[in-house]
């Protein structure tokens, strides 16, 4: 046990110098954490790095949008992809320890969803695109930066979990109404509203989960649930920007 307010003695064979614990009651080796959460954005960024070279890709090669908008062949490829994250997802939860097929596996799934996204963007103005790109870099830097400010006075956000798996499932049911009884611009925007305040919330729940809760070897899950995050924010504000253009 150490005090608070006093750097951490870490072993200087193993990690060579002095770090600061992350939050107050924090028993591990803060360099160790460190390094596991620098693991953990430097996957975020090659998967984010990825998704916008290939939905650059889909949305400049008008040919590749094209052919998924007004073919069969082209709607049938699109249903796989959409659901290719998903099904991918619990291979990935089982094997997120196992390298290298995690990495296999999240590189799938990282592309089909990047596809997906670019397919998204394809049918939309560039303006909105850039707009909700800046918005999500924004908002997702501001909590971040919010979490581990919070973490360190000592805040705890893991009581978000229920709320939030609630809120979703809400979201969800709100989508099929969506679907089967479309209800108009004004209820895009509600749903696209909710569900960006919703994975607002699951930045700041994952991001102390990240500093807290996961373990060294859940680098590959702590990532891909960072990375929904992001990517369904943008997502929504993409929904509530659309809608309003209309």
């Amino acid at each position: 046990m150490y005090q608070w307010n006093l750097p951490y003695r870490k072993d200087d064979v193993e990690t060579g110098g002095y770090a600061m614990p992350l939050y107050p009651t924090m028993l591990e080796n803060p360099q160790l954490r460190w390094g596991f959460i620098r693991k953990v954005y430097t996957i975020i960024a090659f998967q984010l790095l990825a998704t916008v070279a290939v939905s650059a890709t889909v949305v400049t090669v008008r040919p590749i949008a094209l052919f998924f908008a007004t073919t069969g062949a082209g709607l049938g490829l699109y249903i796989v992809l959409t659901i290719t994250p998903f099904i991918v997802l619990c291979p990935l939860y089982y094997y997120h320890q196992k390298h290298p097929v995690n990495y296999l596996l999240l590189g799938i799934f990282t592309l089909a969803l990047a596809f997906v996204v670019g397919l998204t963007c394809a049918f939309t103005n560039g303006k909105v695109i850039l707009e909700s790109a800046i918005l999500t870099t924004v908002v997702v830097l501001s909590l971040t930066f919010y979490t581990f400010w919070a973490a360190r006075k000592g805040y705890d956000f893991n009581f978000l979990g229920p709320f939030l798996f609630g809120a979703v499932l809400v979201l969800i049911v709100f989508a099929l109404i969506q679907i089967l009884f479309p209800l108009g611009r004004i209820s895009v925007m509600i749903y696209g509203c909710l569900a960006s305040i919703i994975f607002c919330g699951y930045i700041v729940y994952d991001t102390d989960n990240l500093i807290k809760r996961y373990t060294y070897d859940e680098y590959i899950w702590a990532a891909v649930s960072l990375y929904l995050d992001i990517i369904n924010l943008f997502l929504s504000l993409l929904t509530v920007l659309r809608a309003l253009q209309r």
